[in-house]
């Protein structure tokens, strides 16, 4: 279960920092030495990037399982 909430609280953060990117790049268009964007795109790649290691992890360790059903087990 812990690691459920784990991948949930790092895709709420992916989506934070998403918007928080997009406000950055529309907010500060004019000015040439803002940095903010380009920190906001290093925060969401980092997130992603553990929230894809969790996932595997799972689905590795047998924690998270699939149920679509082209993964139906014959």
């Amino acid at each position: 279960m812990w690691l459920k909430i784990t991948i949930l609280i790092l895709f709420l953060g992916v989506l934070a920092s998403l918007t928080s990117g997009l406000r950055f790049l529309l907010k500060d268009s004019g000015v040439p030495e803002s940095k903010r964007t380009l920190y906001a795109l290093g925060i969401r790649i980092t997130l992603a990037t553990l929230m894809m290691l969790c996932v595997f992890y799972g689905f590795y360790s047998g924690i998270l399982s699939s149920s679509a059903p082209w993964d139906a087990r014959l």
